[in-house]
């Protein structure tokens, strides 16, 4: 029993999609080839395949300068940056003073003790200095500074209360409490610019790092810093 239509077009149809023919190539063709009927619905299918798949693309308008114009600057919190870069240089012309001739700080006196609160202030200079040019590292810092300036604090009282310092030296810490606020109002701007539900400095602290490396914490509610962020199940080069 030959072809009939019907199965000829469902298997024509079938064919066009890529779909599996459940009758022989062979017999359509045959049939086809005997059915102008058949035939012709096979060219307009066709035609009209085509018309549905291989479109020109429709113009579409230039967005670009729109978009940017409605972005977020890039750089945050400048006059905060820019006095951070101010305490920053104090901080090493305290520290090259020190280490150079120790009468710039009022502390004089040598040894591995005196080399180290010298190296520790050129250090601070050099950290206050990147956290100015690079916000996204200011989160690094903040720790460790305020940590130094409480301890500094407490030690810098009692210096005061028992006279083994005078206030002209311990005024040569308030750069330190300085940039510690300033570091404070940068970490804070820059939080504030943070996509929703990302992190600030994303793309600046974790380019070329994965993004779920194992045990690393998340920001669920056990990070306590928000839900976290949908990643990408896959990445491609473009």
């Amino acid at each position: 029993m030959g072809v009939v239509c019907e199965t000829c077009r469902e298997a024509l149809s079938a064919r066009m999609d890529g779909e599996v023919e459940h009758v022989a190539p062979a017999e359509v063709d045959a049939h086809l080839a005997g059915c102008a009927e058949c035939a012709r619905w096979q060219a307009r299918a066709q035609a009209l395949t085509r018309a549905l798949r291989v479109r020109p693309a429709e113009a579409s308008p230039d967005l670009v300068g729109a978009v940017l114009a409605d972005a977020p600057p890039r750089r945050v919190a400048v006059w905060q940056r820019t006095g951070l870069a101010g305490v920053a240089l104090v901080q090493l012309w305290l520290g090259l003073a020190q280490l150079l001739g120790g009468g710039a700080d009022g502390h004089a006196g040598s040894g591995h003790l005196f080399t180290e609160s010298a190296a520790w202030n050129l250090a601070l200079g050099v950290g206050l200095l990147v956290a100015a040019l690079r916000e996204a590292r200011v989160g690094a810092l903040l720790p460790a500074l305020g940590g130094f300036v409480a301890v500094l604090a407490a030690f810098s009282a009692y210096d005061l209360a028992t006279g083994v310092a005078t206030l002209e030296r311990v005024a040569t810490h308030l750069p330190a409490v300085a940039g510690l606020v300033l570091l404070h109002l940068v970490d804070r701007a820059h939080r504030d610019q943070a996509p929703p539900g990302g992190r600030a400095g994303a793309d600046d602290d974790e380019r070329g790092r994965s993004d779920d490396e194992p045990g690393e914490r998340g920001d669920g509610p056990s990070g306590g810093r928000g839900p976290r962020p949908l990643r990408p199940t896959a990445r491609h080069v473009a």
